[in-house]
């Protein structure tokens, strides 16, 4: 049985042949991860030789600029790599999803500092989540202190950032024209950040996703951000005309959707062999879980299709030029609608497979709890619902910070 359906819309000749290159190279580490899963799980980080295995394959470089060795795919494209690597490891995912997300801040340098920054073959930036910091502006830069948490990857990483509030130097906020709180990214080296190891979980466990702090550091002007000043973007890329939260929000929908294939896909499997206790027949042979497993298939197939559509209007809306709101709400249901139905999905997999969904040893109970963890994130809340239905009826979001 095909587990991942076959790839569809794509914009151009040359981008079918590089988007299949990429599909083709997510495809060629399954081995790797699915291998080293239990030891990525009891690691709390990528092992070095996963790690090397990703490098090799250029999947921390997806949402790259291409300026800059990048594959900068298209949301659609990401999707599907996302999904086939989460298939094969959740953790392993969430840190390229969240890695990708990440890389899209070299749009917003220049292009020297960038190349500087993110040209090394092993280049990885992560960061926490957050403004949690405070950058007094100086001569040629700013004196950054925080302390920032959920940094995933970042045992991998060689750059870390920190959304900092701006202060001048006599220690006041500085605004911009509307009265906000201006806020930039830092970028600096890992070494120079102390690393506090947190990171004990349930779901998740090999992300690694680690809280780090820096005291009076120097960051340089040119290696800050502001991720949402369009003016700062430098490169022309359709990719760089969405928000990095919106591009979060599509990798992490399909890393449930990897999630919820990997389980239907082993779900099948165990029928195929497994005969409950008390029952006169296998679960095969059972109407009751025939019904049940094509249910799952077909929630499944919707919600990838829900997600995979959505992608795909947002990258055609961005090819022809900027998101309105109501096009960031609606990619912004979309992928929270994924992210949530993935879980039921997975929620119903598990139980449908009995007591051998318990036992570490099968693959379900680390996957449930994975997608457990996963659902935790902002990107999955109720409340996005709520931003998204006051914008259906014509009212102001209530807020914007995901959109």
């Amino acid at each position: 049985m095909n587990s991942l359906p076959a790839t569809d819309q794509r914009p151009d000749v040359d981008d079918n042949a590089r988007f299949a290159d990429v599909i083709a190279r997510a495809r060629s580490v399954g081995e790797c991860l699915t291998s080293a899963a239990p030891e990525i799980d009891a690691e709390r980080e990528l092992p070095s030789h996963v790690v090397a295995a990703l490098h090799d394959a250029g999947m921390f470089r997806l949402l790259l600029p291409r300026s800059l060795g990048g594959d900068e795919l298209d949301l659609r494209v990401h999707a599907e790599v996302m999904e086939i690597i989460a298939s094969f490891d959740a953790s392993t995912a969430w840190c390229m999803g969240q890695g990708a997300g990440c890389a899209m801040a070299a749009a917003f340098l220049d292009p020297v500092t960038a190349r500087r920054l993110f040209g090394p073959r092993d280049a990885v930036l992560a960061w926490g989540a957050g403004i949690q910091g405070k950058a007094t502006i100086v001569d040629g830069g700013y004196r950054v202190t925080g302390r920032w948490a959920f940094a995933s990857g970042s045992r991998h990483a060689t750059l870390l950032g920190g959304h900092s509030y701006v202060y001048d130097a006599d220690g006041k906020p500085v605004t911009e024209a509307d009265g906000r709180h201006r806020d930039r990214t830092m970028l600096f080296i890992r070494d120079k950040a102390t690393i506090h190891d947190l990171w004990d979980v349930m779901g998740l466990r090999g992300t690694g996703s680690d809280t780090y702090e820096v005291t009076d550091l120097f960051v340089p002007e040119d290696e800050t951000l502001d991720r949402e000043n369009a003016d700062e973007c430098r490169e022309p890329g359709p990719l760089y005309r969405c928000s990095t939260s919106l591009a979060y929000g599509v990798g992490f929908a399909a890393l449930q959707l990897g999630i919820a294939r990997a389980m239907l896909d082993e779900l099948r499997d165990l029928a195929m062999k497994k005969t409950p206790r008390g029952a006169t027949s296998s679960l095969r042979e059972n109407p009751v879980f025939q019904t049940q497993l094509a249910r799952l298939e077909a929630s499944y197939r919707a919600t990838r299709a829900y997600l995979h559509t959505a992608s795909a209007t947002t990258d055609q809306t961005v090819r022809a030029g900027h998101l309105t709101l109501d096009d960031r709400v609606d990619l912004k249901l979309a992928t929270t609608h994924v992210i949530n139905e993935s879980v039921e999905i997975v929620h119903e997999v598990y139980r449908a497979a009995g007591a051998t969904a318990i036992f570490r040893s099968n693959p379900f109970e680390r996957r449930f709890r994975d997608a457990l963890t996963a659902s935790q994130q902002v990107q999955a809340r109720i409340t996005n619902y709520t931003t998204a239905g006051r914008c259906l009826l014509d009212l102001e979001p209530d807020t914007t910070m995901f959109l």
